[in-house]
């Protein structure tokens, strides 16, 4: 397979990680900042792909288009992580109190206003025991691997 087909194949692996994000939120599942975190690189590579669509420069937007999916990938592991209870997540979605008892019950009530609805630390959905961030690490880790095979062939034709 040529470096333009393969860079095309993980970009378009982008697309469907966003669309199936997307989705899963249309579906009900609201997303935690994390969750919105992780798309943003997606949508990195998916830009990188219609360059190299449109330009033809394969090895060094490739090159870019797979370090975009790597931080997709470790933002992923990270989110893993917080999940699987390894290390904590931000406070924003993590909770964030940590000691009610040292709280009024006026400043309670305030931050359970202003408390996410979703938690970074809750999975919401699970397929074969994995989270979905779980899914998109290990996805993810794959479309990197492809975008290095595409930077590895070089500009070629489609």
């Amino acid at each position: 397979m040529t470096g333009t087909r393969l860079a095309l194949l993980a970009a378009a692996g982008s697309a469907v990680l966003l669309i199936a994000a997307l989705g899963f939120q249309a579906a009900g599942y609201a997303p935690c900042e994390l969750c919105i975190l992780q798309r943003w690189p997606h949508v990195v590579a998916v830009v990188i792909g219609a360059l190299i669509w449109l330009t033809g420069w394969v090895r060094p937007l490739s090159v870019l288009g797979m370090a975009a999916v790597a931080v997709a990938m470790g933002l992923a592991i990270y989110h893993t992580g917080v999940e699987i209870g390894w290390w904590p997540g931000p406070s924003q979605c993590s909770g964030g109190v940590t000691d009610f008892a040292k709280m009024s019950l006026k400043d309670l009530t305030a931050k359970l206003k202003t408390a996410p609805v979703v938690r970074c630390d809750e999975v919401v959905w699970r397929f074969v025991g994995l989270s979905m961030a779980s899914w998109n690490a290990i996805l993810s880790a794959g479309l990197a691997a492809i975008w290095g095979m595409a930077a590895r062939a070089g500009r070629s034709s489609i």
